[in-house]
This record gives C-alpha cells, sequence and structure tokens, in this order.
C-alpha cells in the first residue's frame, strides 16, 4: 500500500467506527440525559471517553496481531462462540439499521419535504450503490469521512450559537451534583456497544493492516474513532446545555431537532435534517458492513460474495421500514442484546490475548489487559441487569 492509501484507510475506519457509533439514537440520547442531568451530564461522556477508549484498543489491538476478525477469534477461545456473538451482532444489526433506515428518511423528510419512507428509500438506494461499486471499501471510508465531518461541523457552529455555559460544564464534569450510572451504560452501549466497536478494526482487517508492526497505526486509527465520537458528542451536550440554560425547554417528541432549532433558528431545524441524515446513512452503512463481516469468514461463498450480502442487508432492513415501520419490540430486544454483545467479544479477546496458539510472541499491555477486565465485569453485570429488567417487559 501506498502511504496516502494508508493514511485514508486509516482515517476512514476511525471513521467509519464514529459515525456507526453517531446515529439517530445518539442524538436523541444525548439531548435527552442532557435535560435530565443538566452540566452533570459532562460526567457521564467523560466516563464513557475512558471506558471506550480501553475498550476499543483491546479490541483492535488483539484484532490486528491475530489478523482474524472478532467472531473466528470467539471461536478460537471457545468453540461455538463466535457464532453465537455473530447471530446477536446480525440480529441487532438488522434491527438497528430499520431505525437508522427510519432516522435517514427523517433527515430528508425536514430537509425536502418528501415523506419518511421516501426518504429511507432513497437513503437505502444511495448506501446500495456504494456497496456496488468495485471499490467500495475506499468509496465507504470517503463518504463516512465527508458526512462525518459535515455533521460534527454543523454541531460545533449550533453549539457556539446557543452560548452555553463552559465554565459550569467543566466544573460539574469532575464534581456533578448527580451520577447516573444508566447514562454512562447506554453512552458505553451507544459508542461500543455491539458491532460498532468492531467497524473500524474489520476495515483496518479488511485492508491487510494488521500484524504486530502495524500496531501504532491501529492505535492511532482507534483512539483517532474514539476522538471524533467524544467531539461530537460532547458540542451536542454543549448546544443541549446552551438552550436549557436559556431557560428553553426540549421537545419531548424530538428533543435532538428542538435543539438545533431553539439555539438557531429555523435555519438550525435544516441543519438538524443534514446532522441527522448525516448520521443516519453513516450508521446504515457501517451497521450493514460491519453486521455482515461477522458472518462472511463462515464459507468461502459467503466471503466471495460479500457485497451482495451487504446490499442484501440495506434492503431487507428498509422493506421492513417501508412495509411495517419501526417494530418496537424488536428493537428493545435488540438493544437487551446488544448490551451483551461486548462483554461476551471483550471477555474472549482479553482470554485471546493470552494465547499463543492466536496471538503468538505478542505481549498484551498489562495496564489495558487489567483495565479491560474490569471493564469487563462491569458491563456484564450491567447488561445482564438491563436485560432482565428489559425482557419480563417484551413478553409480557
Amino acid at each position: 500500500m501506498k502511504k496516502e492509501s494508508n493514511v485514508s484507510v486509516l482515517l476512514g475506519a476511525a471513521f467509519l467506527m464514529a459515525t456507526s457509533a453517531i446515529g439517530p439514537g445518539f442524538l436523541t440520547q444525548t439531548t435527552v440525559f442532557t435535560g435530565q442531568l443538566g452540566a452533570s451530564f459532562g460526567f457521564a461522556i467523560l466516563a464513557m471517553i475512558i471506558i471506550d477508549a480501553i475498550a476499543q484498543l483491546n479490541v483492535w489491538r488483539v484484532i490486528a496481531v491475530a489478523k482474524k476478525p472478532g467472531q473466528d477469534i470467539a471461536n478460537m477461545v471457545l468453540p461455538g462462540l463466535g457464532y453465537l456473538v455473530s447471530a446477536f451482532v446480525v440480529f441487532g444489526g438488522l434491527a438497528f439499521n430499520i431505525g437508522n433506515l427510519g432516522g435517514a428518511g427523517l433527515g430528508l423528510n425536514v430537509l425536502f419535504g418528501i415523506t419518511p419512507i421516501t426518504g429511507a428509500l432513497i437513503s437505502a438506494a444511495i448506501a446500495i450503490f456504494i456497496f456496488l461499486s468495485k471499490e467500495a471499501g475506499s468509496l465507504m471510508d470517503k463518504f463516512a469521512q465527508i458526512a462525518g465531518g459535515v455533521m460534527v461541523l454543523l454541531t460545533i457552529y449550533v453549539a457556539v450559537t446557543s452560548h452555553p455555559p463552559v465554565g459550569e460544564a467543566i466544573s460539574k464534569t469532575f464534581m456533578p451534583d448527580k451520577i447516573d450510572l444508566m447514562s454512562i451504560v447506554t453512552l458505553v452501549g451507544g459508542s461500543v456497544g455491539g458491532y460498532i466497536t468492531f467497524a473500524g478494526g474489520h476495515r483496518l482487517l479488511d485492508a491487510g493492516i494488521c500484524g504486530k508492526e502495524r500496531l501504532d497505526e491501529v492505535n492511532r486509527s482507534s483512539l483517532t474513532g474514539i476522538g471524533i465520537t467524544s467531539v461530537m458528542r460532547i458540542f451536542l451536550f454543549l448546544a443541549a446545555l446552551g438552550v436549557i440554560s436559556q431557560g428553553f425547554t426540549l421537545d419531548p417528541a424530538n428533543p435532538p431537532a428542538s435543539v438545533f432549532k431553539l439555539a438557531v433558528g429555523e435555519v438550525g431545524y435544516k441543519i438538524f435534517g443534514v446532522v441527522m441524515w448525516s448520521a443516519a446513512i453513516t450508521s446504515v452503512i457501517g451497521c450493514a458492513y460491519t453486521s455482515v463481516s461477522f458472518i462472511r469468514t463462515f464459507s468461502e461463498s459467503l466471503n466471495k460474495n460479500y457485497r451482495y450480502l451487504i446490499i442484501g442487508f440495506i434492503i431487507f432492513s428498509a422493506a421492513v421500514f417501508a412495509f411495517i415501520g419501526k417494530p418496537v419490540k424488536v428493537l428493545i430486544l435488540a438493544g437487551a442484546l446488544n448490551g451483551l454483545i461486548l462483554p461476551l467479544v471483550l471477555g474472549a479477546l482479553l482470554l485471546a490475548a493470552r494465547k499463543k496458539s492466536i496471538v503468538g510472541d505478542y505481549v498484551h499491555p498489562k495496564f489495558l489487559l487489567a483495565t479491560g477486565w474490569i471493564i469487563f465485569a462491569v458491563m456484564l453485570c450491567l447488561a445482564v441487569e438491563t436485560a432482565s429488567k428489559l425482557l419480563p417487559k417484551l413478553v409480557g
């Protein structure tokens, strides 16, 4: 690979991970929690950044050194675990992609007045066009970078315009009035939960950027992805905080849209449309690509036709949204399962980091190993607790 290509892939992997995380749910969660916790929500964001960085560095480094995707490593640690995780990822990915396409449709509805279903179908067609290209990987990288860059810059503009109390936000980040554990779990699940933490790692593997000698590049790409997600989260938080501090109340029907509209007026509402569409379409692409990457290694036929599997994945999601809408119970169940994926695979990869049959003579940093196990234990307990609360509601 040429140096320029390397830089493009590394940045593309970072943006793929970040834009996979920054979807419609990301926008809603951030504004809702800001409305509930005010400046103290900054503490949850700080905790999320630390947890995300540790979890993702552990996952990406082991994938790079093993030169295998997450599901294959999981199968080598415990036969059958990779298949279980893949089933969770694909089911969750399909459910979330229905929501992502709904968000894309809403974004185009705000911008052009077309129906959300029409907007979703147009967005699905754009995503399919990318994967029909022979240069799908490169096109995906560029699209994620452009769309991701646009929504981050627009959100920064809205945050500055809303005149947030920055001093209070910094103070409460380190000395919060209230610590809400559920907000931290939700943020972590939405930024590195499920398929998201593997999006960039699998992209680098696909591009041949792996092995011990490439770990510095893998680290940079991983931390860049977390950085992009964190910048978007921080400025969206500040935008919402600025609006709230002026005495405005967020619209519970569409909290993120009300932040943009209250901060900048009608122009802000159109900016919201651009941000929502950019967030949703990049999540559609990242979700489809990563979900299929969890099954493509199971047979040569699947691997050879993976682009058509991705296209089929997007078409199925679009069809469900167009004819059924957003199946609430499926989305809730997918959310519960999504919370279990991170501890399951993180635990498997931490075990793999000590197996010479998987990583050879590579020595995983003790700090990452220790903090990785702490995050595994915490996230497993919280995921089980969340699932135990949600599943009875589904049955009932």
